[in-house]
């Protein structure tokens, strides 16, 4: 529990959004002991500079959508709640460009611009995410396809570092060569570099129509072969899905066209021809997340209290992994659910989250076998899981990683042992 002094400290920081942390106050099921929140940049550099002080553990929460992602805290005294960084600071319709603080939903960022008929077009895997929660945990969705994963669409960020210092890179331009690109560098940091306070977006126009488009294959090698066709097309999808139910040899193949109503309507037809026999449109059926118009579940295919992990692979090795995950399944009797994008190579998959930690650890011993080229990462799991399995897996470039925390974080008092190594 943190003193009162120390409190009243903080809460001076941030105009008095300070107190004494809940039971829901807890990053990966580790507590913390205050709670605190900035309005602004300033209140920001103020708070990690006491922080730094008192030597806090300090951990960061936008709208709470990932918390239980990646490896729990080894401590954690104060979690910086970024909910009042929440506006859009500018939004230059003409250059396509929005700057916005960390704490604002992606849903509200999307409403405002497109008014002006624009997006930021960053899909939500877990609905209600925040701009700097999407960015920490570096989440993409389908149309990573055509519009890029957070680390293409970012092209500045102004973060606090954990002596308190702001910095800044990037700027209002599409080409920006100069300095450090630490946009890119905190992107998926997980919060173990620095406090994101605001980001600088490219937008894109909002699409007139668009349309799912799928087909129900025999086995991970046909829907590979039909889910390539149309990527290596000229028919510019904007999502190239597959999922595989557990149980199930099937394999779905669903392709995402956006654009002119007209140019939709004649690609269509084109990828219904190349998904050959049994293609058929998806009629909408509703559904407010930009993808999922057409009823097509685009999500994770795990829940808040289920395991995830998060596959990736290049485009040529999407049907062995499918293929691997029908055989690790019937091997280790879990039952696997995996949805992703055949277009990048990224699939995610779910399983219970009551399965045994010695049947987890086999299930991705097999799932890394067939990554060698990519990565098997245990995104989400419980305790006694997380206790006997390594969430991470080979990770190429970790003692450069470290350095880089190093410099950065020396005291390593930014989210302690979140990341990969326990960084």
């Amino acid at each position: 529990m943190a003193t009162t002094t120390l409190l009243d400290d903080l809460a001076a920081c941030v105009d008095g959004a300070a107190h004494e942390a809940g039971p829901d106050d807890a990053v990966g099921g580790v507590p913390a002991a205050v709670v605190a929140s900035p309005a602004t940049t300033e209140q920001a550099a103020a708070l990690m500079a006491a922080a730094d002080r008192a030597g806090l553990q300090v951990a960061f929460r936008g709208r709470g959508t990932a918390l239980a992602w990646g490896a729990p805290p080894t401590g954690l005294d104060l979690l910086v709640d970024t909910t009042r960084l929440a506006a859009v600071v500018d939004h230059a319709a003409g250059d396509l460009i929005c700057v916005v603080q960390a704490g604002a939903r992606l849903d509200d960022v999307n409403a405002q611009v497109s008014q002006h008929g624009q997006q930021l077009a960053l899909d939500q895997p877990v609905p209600g995410a925040s701009i700097g929660g999407t960015l920490a945990t570096a989440r993409s969705g389908p149309r990573r396809v055509r519009y890029g994963a957070p680390r293409d669409l970012v092209l500045g960020v102004t973060v606090v570092r954990a002596d308190g210092v702001v910095a800044k890179a990037g700027s209002k331009v599409v080409k920006n060569v100069a300095g450090y690109d630490l946009a890119k560098l905190v992107t998926g940091s997980f919060g173990t570099l620095a406090l994101i306070t605001e980001a600088i977006f490219r937008l894109h126009p909002l699409p007139a129509a668009s349309r799912w488009v799928g087909v129900s294959c025999a086995d991970p090698g046909e829907a590979a072969r039909r889910a390539h066709a149309v990527t290596a097309s000229q028919l510019a999808p904007a999502a190239v899905e597959v999922e595989r139910r557990p149980g199930s040899a099937a394999v779905d193949v669903r392709v995402l066209l956006e654009g002119t109503q007209q140019g939709v309507d004649q690609r269509t037809t084109a990828v219904l021809e190349l998904l050959g026999a049994g293609a058929a449109e998806q009629r909408p059926v509703g559904g407010s997340e930009a993808g999922e118009g057409a009823g097509v579940p685009v999500g994770l295919p795990a829940g808040p209290d289920e395991l995830l992990v998060k596959l990736a692979v290049p485009l040529s090795g999407v049907a062995g992994l499918l293929s691997a995950v029908a055989d690790a399944e019937q091997r280790h009797g879990v039952s696997l659910h995996v949805r992703g994008s055949a277009g990048v190579g990224v699939l995610y998959a779910g399983a219970p989250g009551d399965t045994a930690p010695e049947a987890v650890a086999a299930v991705l011993a097999d799932l890394r076998a067939a990554t060698v080229e990519g990565s098997a990462v245990l995104l989400q799991a419980p305790p006694a899981v997380r206790a006997v399995v390594d969430a991470w897996g080979p990770v190429p470039g970790l003692a450069l990683m470290h350095r880089v925390k190093d410099q950065f974080d020396p005291q390593h008092r930014l989210a302690p042992g979140r990341f990969v190594g326990g960084i």
